[in-house]
């Protein structure tokens, strides 16, 4: 493959080192073209529509909103652009979330450096690509059908049990001198957890949070009028 030919990719992540160690392993094979990096999701979807790589290698969770709705944006954006998602997590709604926002594969961080060179051509190729223990549970999940075990929520799964309490009641339109009273926790407390489960969950406002926490079955859809 030329250097006309190369697969051009655009790297985001919130951490320099890890855009850096990307580019690295990419640069060891032949056929790749690193063109642009960026360290949060506007600035993904800015490089996407200005660089127009053929696929991006994108970090599940940054700060200042969520690699998954930086898929939907350079997906809707960029059309026949591809979307690898890297994350160290590998639970299956990370995954399934993965899928929905219309992400191409889904690869853990701790992967093998050929790995990633595998799935970045897989995905120029048109096919897509996961890491071997996410595939088996996509598998398992395929196997256990409508009728087997639910999954359990995103907001379950990367929350603590307190971070849970406080998204409910902040869903719940509380304010954190409210909440603060209800769980026995200072205001400032309160604050650090809700900062904590808006960078987790890539939501920055109320009305999205009460939106997820519905979602999730965490709280109850308001009544119809």
């Amino acid at each position: 493959m030329t250097g006309a030919d190369a697969i051009r990719v655009l790297v985001v992540d919130d951490h320099a080192v890890v855009r850096e160690g990307i580019r690295h392993v990419l640069s060891e094979g032949a056929g790749f073209l690193v063109v642009g990096e960026a360290g949060n999701g506007a600035d993904a979807v800015a490089g996407a529509v200005e660089l127009r790589p053929d696929v991006v290698v994108l970090d599940i969770s940054m700060p200042g909103g969520s690699g998954l709705r930086a898929a939907r944006d350079v997906i809707e954006r960029v059309p026949g652009i591809r979307v690898l998602m890297l994350s160290v997590h590998d639970d299956i709604e990370y995954v399934h979330e993965s899928i929905r926002a219309g992400a191409h594969g889904y690869l853990r961080k701790d992967s093998a450096p050929a790995d990633l060179r595998a799935a970045v051509r897989a995905l120029h190729e048109g096919g897509q690509h996961y890491s071997p223990d996410v595939e088996r549970q996509l598998a398992e999940a395929r196997r256990r059908g409508a009728s087997g075990p639910a999954t359990p929520p995103l907001a379950a799964s990367v929350l603590t049990p307190r971070e849970q309490q406080v998204l409910v009641q902040v869903a719940a339109g509380r304010t954190n001198r409210e909440i603060a009273a209800e769980l026995g926790i200072s205001s400032r407390t309160v604050e650090a957890h809700r900062e904590s489960v808006m960078v987790k969950l890539g939501v920055r406002t109320v009305a999205g949070l009460t939106r997820l926490a519905i979602a999730q079955g965490l709280l109850a859809p308001p009544p119809n009028p």
